[in-house]
């Protein structure tokens, strides 16, 4: 009986293993047949602009012949995404001219495109795009899926021509690293914040805490030392975590829960879009940073934050700069002092210049709440003084339209300015030298006395005057030549310029205003600046302007210009003239060149073919070599756009900051 038991176990326990190797080779034959879909690389043409292209990272094959000089490319290494991907990947170094794979990656708009000559192609300079890309080899990243088909900004993409399917450009939902996810934050040790009531920090004693305004500073070059803490140290999140190992970190943040009721629209009189930047260096100390918590909700308080009104996000610097929450985080005061109190203090240096660039280039983003109509602004607070340059940084962002107030706490004494690594490092960093945007605080103790003042000038915001910037500012006044030489097709060319000129600017009543007049003989208004308010408007204005024909009367049409168009403009607005000419004029026009020179109308002398170099120097403001421009043929007008939207932008940003 015993032998039988075994034999049956014996069998079974053969059958099991027989059934486990098959299901294993099963496994591995289902494997085998399972195969991945190949990746198709998408192909492009040599014209197509990384613009058109709304995917933010892709594989693409590229033909050859792109190095052609008609392919245009704005930028050097970080390319404005107005610039021909291929054309772009060959003056990098990335492509040769036959062609080739590379890949594509979206990156943040920048000022400043620098131009030059690499690998058989010349890349112009640019003042400012809203978009760049950057191109390396193209070679797939290990578990990255790149897309077989592009999507474009237009179904009628010039892709279509390299046999590519396409798709026309719908809203994504998402996208990658901009979305903040909701998370719920700790409750601060020690602190119970009733709910539907204001929370108030803890305000430090002096008669206590002295150390806040008498600590010690050594002066190792360039930098503070940290105000002696008995008895507290500054916690920092793990390594894998933490801000400081990475840069470009931004928390993540909790949402708002207050519902947009009535009585949290916040104050319609003081409708911004503000950016505090707070000092959290080791140098500051942990009462030192308690105090300047307690300002930031002395300021939401006072501000009555809303959506109809004040929104206020908050960075915090040391090494590197890291946004705390963004505009549309907290939508009323009550919430944003409770996330102000949940801030930790994140230790380093007082990299102030750096701080500025990060918000000049991420924070005021429509991702992150930015409104477009409110005016930015930027409240730098600083213990002592900056351990980096704030000059460029604040250049940059004064010409992106932010207005950079700046708050020195316990500013270097005598002893201590050999260690400042920038003088007068405040003036350079404000929007204007005139008092009105820097304030100096003596002592930590004092700092609360600076609330109502800051806050009556962050909401003047008729005197904020970095909202101004060469894309806003403006009335524009284009005097066309309708002349018959020029012809229908060449005069379509002109309208086509005029609108690619005109798409650079942010139109609206009280922002850039576009106007125009015909001229050959006689002069006719096509539209005054108060005629049209939004840039579709206009630019379907311009593309039904008709085509007069007759003679070249250019003097008569700067006087008809000045008259009918610039005599109502408004006077915080500057005065733009662009003229276009394709011949010599027949009346005298020095006169009223002189006549426009004098009112204030900066103009600016286009020739193609025909027209007398003499006569746009006469035209154009001093220097001509700045103003005067000339193509010999009609269809190379396009090349001028950069650069005159350049000289625009670098004459406007030029002016004396007083």
């Amino acid at each position: 009986m015993g032998i039988v038991v075994l034999t049956m176990k014996a069998s079974v326990i053969e059958m099991f293993l027989v059934l486990l190797v098959t299901g294993i080779h099963s496994n591995k034959e289902m494997t085998k047949k399972i195969k991945r879909p190949k990746f198709t690389v998408p192909q492009i043409n040599c014209d197509v602009k990384a613009g058109k292209i709304i995917n933010p990272e892709f594989v693409v094959k590229c033909p050859a012949g792109c190095q052609d000089p008609k392919y245009h490319v704005y930028g050097t290494d970080i390319y404005a995404s107005y610039s021909s991907v291929c054309a772009a990947a060959v003056h990098s170094g990335v492509l040769d001219n036959s062609g080739g794979r590379i890949l594509v990656r979206k990156v943040a708009g920048q000022s400043g495109y620098k131009g030059s000559y690499a690998n058989g192609v010349q890349s112009s300079s640019l003042p400012r795009w809203r978009e760049s890309f950057v191109v390396s080899e193209g070679k797939p990243q290990k578990g990255v899926t790149y897309p077989s088909t592009l999507t474009y900004s237009s179904a009628k993409s010039p892709a279509a021509k390299a046999g590519e399917t396409t798709t026309a450009y719908q809203k994504p939902s998402s996208v990658p690293g901009t979305t903040a996810q909701p998370v719920t934050l700790t409750q601060a040790p020690g602190t119970t914040p009733v709910e539907g009531t204001p929370t108030t920090l803890p305000k430090p004693s002096p008669s206590v805490d002295s150390t806040a305004t008498s600590s010690p500073r050594p002066q190792p070059a360039g930098h503070r030392s940290q105000e002696p803490d008995l008895g507290s140290t500054i916690t920092y999140p793990s390594s894998k975590n933490s801000p400081c190992a990475n840069p470009g970190f931004v928390p993540r943040e909790e949402l708002s829960t207050q519902s947009l009721d009535p009585m949290f629209q916040g104050d319609p009189n003081c409708k911004v879009d503000l950016s505090f930047l707070i000092d959290g260096s080791a140098s500051i100390g942990k009462r030192r940073f308690r105090i300047q918590k307690q300002f930031l909700a002395d300021i939401a308080q006072a501000l009555d934050i809303g959506p109809a009104g004040p929104l206020m996000g908050v960075v915090q610097y040391g090494d590197n700069p890291a946004t705390q929450f963004n505009l549309k985080t907290h939508m009323n005061s009550r919430d944003l002092k409770t996330a102000i109190e949940k801030i930790t203090q994140r230790g380093g240096l007082s990299n102030v210049g750096r701080a500025i660039s990060f918000v000049t280039k991420s924070f005021f983003s429509k991702a992150n709440g930015n409104r477009g109509g409110a005016p930015n602004v930027a409240v730098v607070m600083v213990d002592g003084w900056p351990t980096d340059k704030v000059e460029e940084a604040s250049r940059l962002a004064r010409e992106s339209g932010i207005n950079i107030f700046f708050i020195t706490i316990e500013g270097a004494v005598e002893n201590e300015k050999q260690y400042v690594t920038e003088p007068n490092f405040a003036n350079k960093a404000a929007c204007r030298t005139n008092g009105f945007y820097s304030l100096s605080v003596q002592s930590w103790f004092s700092l609360h006395k600076t609330v109502q003042p800051l806050v009556k000038r962050v909401c003047d915001t008729e005197r904020l005057a970095c909202s101004k910037t060469c894309f806003n500012s403006a009335d524009i006044g284009f005097v066309i030549d309708g002349s018959s030489s020029v012809g229908t097709g060449n005069f379509r060319t002109v309208l086509q310029f005029v609108a690619n000129l005109s798409k650079e600017f942010e139109i609206s009543e009280t922002d850039t205003r576009i106007g125009a007049v015909q001229y050959t003989y006689e002069q006719r208004l096509e539209f005054g600046f108060d005629t049209y308010s939004t840039k579709a408007d206009i630019l379907n204005a311009i593309k039904t302007v008709g085509y007069w024909s007759g003679g070249t009367s250019t003097g008569a049409a700067i006087n008809f210009a000045l008259e009918q168009l610039f005599k109502k403009s408004k006077p915080n607005k500057r005065k733009l003239m662009i003229l276009l000419t394709d011949g010599r004029s027949y009346d005298d026009i020095r006169i009223p060149a002189m006549a426009a020179h004098h009112k204030g109308v900066i103009t600016y002398a286009i020739g193609i073919i025909w027209a007398a170099q003499d006569e746009l120097e006469v035209i154009a403001t001093h220097p001509a070599k700045d103003h005067a421009f000339f193509v010999d043929e009609f269809d190379n007008l396009y090349k001028l756009v950069p650069t005159v939207i350049q000289n625009i932008c670098t004459e406007f940003n030029s002016r004396p900051r007083n």
